[in-house]
């Protein structure tokens, strides 16, 4: 009999569960949203979505989307810096929250116009198929309630050819380096979350969600499985950050 139920951190539920308890999340931390990725990851998250964009390969009018893109970041980061490639940049992600969030960040850096917004679910985005160059999410896959659907969707909306990349918190193999990892996740992280967004189960949720995410060559195997080729990955931080990307060809 098929488990219909999936993690919302270390417990089970059913996948609508997991769906809206996520975007309730997220509708309750978004005004603190970008203020805590720095403090809990002491700003490492700048440098690692640099280093990701830096990856990308990027060329001339690309349509790019960018999934769970949050307040921003990526596309933002992506609309300063390469302003010359005429880049056509998507940011969808499922809570309204964080899209007004990263609309009014766009507004106060002048770019708005040059963005396009929507509010949607990866697992069933409100997008055309083949319509994109490259697929992003960063920090974002281990919210989804259905993976494999979102990685159904990403080779729908890519257009043959296409590339996915995803950033991700990963699993660190390094044993004394995993017990203070553990350490700062599930004893500091969750009391500064409670202090700065007052939402101490949120910040937990997120350890816990890096916990349960697929280890690097499970999430390979995932994205393979989901007709994608030339599936690779790479560790940063000795397995903390892993980046996976892949291209769309034919089945």
């Amino acid at each position: 009999m098929k488990d219909n139920l999936t993690d919302f951190g270390f417990e089970r539920v059913t996948f609508p569960e997991k769906t809206a308890k996520v975007k309730q999340l997220f509708s309750n931390v978004a005004n603190h949203y970008d203020m805590m990725n720095d403090i809990m990851s002491f700003g490492l998250h700048r440098c690692w979505k640099k280093a990701f964009i830096h990856r990308l390969p990027l060329a001339f009018n690309q349509n790019i989307l960018d999934v769970a893109g949050g307040t921003g970041d990526i596309a933002m980061h992506l609309k300063k810096s390469y302003a010359h490639l005429g880049l056509n940049i998507t940011v969808c992600d499922l809570t309204l929250e964080m899209v007004q969030r990263g609309r009014d960040r766009a507004i106060n850096q002048g770019i708005v116009n040059t963005l396009d917004w929507c509010c949607g679910n990866a697992e069933q985005l409100p997008l055309p198929d083949s319509s994109f160059d490259l697929y992003t999410v960063a920090f974002g896959m281990r919210n989804v309630s259905d993976r494999p659907k979102a990685l159904a969707e990403a080779w729908r909306v890519l257009k043959p050819g296409g590339w996915f990349f995803c950033l991700e918190f990963s699993q660190v193999d390094n044993v004394l380096f995993k017990k203070a990892y553990d350490l700062y996740s599930f004893q500091i992280l969750p009391r500064v979350g409670g202090w700065v967004a007052k939402n101490q189960d949120a910040y937990r949720y997120l350890a816990e969600s890096i916990r349960q995410f697929p280890n690097q060559r499970q999430w390979q195997a995932d994205i393979h499985h989901a007709g994608f080729k030339q599936v690779f990955y790479e560790d940063w931080m000795g397995g903390m950050v892993a980046l996976h990307w892949a291209c769309k060809t034919e089945r």
